[in-house]
């Protein structure tokens, strides 16, 4: 069995409406998930609500321009078939430039950076700035 860094990980794989919100998590993650919610706000305030202090929430979501519809919709689910036809409504996505007022509009912390979210650099395993496609979020609740 692998090292797990002898960390004491609580892993859930739920709703964020389901949960206790009196339960409070060192890192809350919506990867991938806010271009489905109804209403981004909301769901970025049910996340915030369960943020320890000094825990981080990270977001990351794809991006609403034409390389994100290439990609995203006509790659993945009409060419490549990896997702169900459907699964993403291209309206829904949220660009960068949109997610800092989305983030004055709940009680969430406040975002301390950004970075793409599935483009490492070649250079220095770090993250790129390219946020063309998918870009992440990081918040530090104070």
């Amino acid at each position: 069995m692998p090292d797990k860094g002898h960390l004491s990980i609580d892993y859930r794989c739920t709703t964020v409406e389901e949960m206790d919100h009196r339960e409070r998590f060192d890192v809350v993650l919506a990867m991938e998930v806010v271009e489905h919610v109804t209403d981004v706000g909301m769901f970025l305030n049910h996340c915030a609500t369960m943020l320890k202090p000094g825990g981080l929430m990270m977001v990351s979501t794809l991006n609403r321009n034409w390389k994100s519809f290439a990609l995203a919709i006509v790659g993945a689910e009409y060419l490549l078939r990896w997702l169900p036809r459907g699964t993403h409504e291209w309206s829904r996505f949220v660009t960068p430039t949109s997610s800092p007022a989305i983030w004055r509009r709940t009680s969430s912390p406040s975002p301390k950076r950004r970075a793409s979210s599935t483009t490492p650099s070649p250079t220095n395993g770090a993250f790129s700035s390219d946020m063309d496609v998918n870009y992440m979020v990081v918040a530090e609740e104070m």
